[in-house]
């Protein structure tokens, strides 16, 4: 059987140096450490500096390497192990919730959560911003959009703005019989706000996860939960929740 043309493809540059600095990684740097430049190791590996930033990049993008602000590209731990999310039937705010409400706004929803939420394209909804830390490291934010019809008993409810509305909001939600939920996970690129409170890059790979909390037969709440790729490994149960394994080693199942 002759070879296909994929298969005839040469392996690109880039992906030869990611392995070659793989190894390099194991052998001669520690968790935390700094890399030396670019130029010196380009020049170390006889490499185009194009070249050395695409297997940094992909190698980020493994949670083998960071960057930080004002520091450089280091040497990442291990990924953290936490659970994401809660049980398949608990609302967002109920006991075991590792999340922490920070803030509360009206305000409208992009396209795709307003229709989601069948709300109007101009209607605003309780936007609740949440934040999650393991060990002290933020791994991940994420943005709780409501609209009035899931609460509608909020406005009687003397709850002031920032983190004590948030609260207020998620109470009301819970008084809703929760149907069930369905969540997707993707590959993304950190927003500025998001990079922010993560302590990440703008553009910085992340796993967005959003769920739709479903009640009396409509989407009562999206949530859409920001991850740092270098720091999580999302693997699924048979009870549907999600757990991040710990060790960069480890494969997902």
């Amino acid at each position: 059987m002759g070879t296909t043309q994929l298969e005839s493809v040469p392996e690109p540059k880039y992906w030869h140096l990611r392995t070659v600095l793989t190894e390099a990684l194991d052998s001669e740097f520690s968790v935390g450490e700094i890399l030396p430049n670019e130029r010196d190791l380009a020049a170390r590996f006889g490499v185009a500096r194009a070249t050395l930033r695409q297997a940094l990049e992909q190698l980020e993008l493994e949670g083998r390497l960071q960057r930080r602000r004002g520091v450089g590209t280091t040497v990442a731990p291990p990924r953290v192990g936490v659970a994401v999310g809660t049980e398949q039937h608990a609302w967002p705010g109920t006991a075991g919730d590792d999340w922490q409400p920070v803030d509360c706004a009206a305000a409208v929803p992009p396209a795709t959560v307003a229709d989601a939420l069948e709300t109007g394209s101009d209607t605003p909804v309780h936007i609740v911003r949440r934040s999650r830390t393991t060990h002290g490291q933020p791994v991940a934010a994420e943005l709780l959009y409501i609209p009035e019809q899931s609460v509608p008993e909020l406005s009687g409810i003397d709850a002031p703005s920032g983190a004590a509305r948030a609260r207020a909001v998620l109470r009301e939600l819970q008084r809703l019989e929760l149907e069930g939920r369905e969540s997707a996970v993707e590959l993304g690129s950190a927003r500025a706000e998001d990079a922010k409170e993560l302590d990440r890059l703008p553009g910085a790979p992340v796993l967005v996860v959003t769920t739709r909390y479903l009640a009396e037969g409509r989407t009562a709440a999206v949530s859409v939960a920001t991850y740092r790729a270098d720091t999580c490994r999302l693997t699924f149960g048979d009870s549907g929740a999600v757990e991040i394994q710990e060790g960069p080693a480890q494969q997902a199942s």
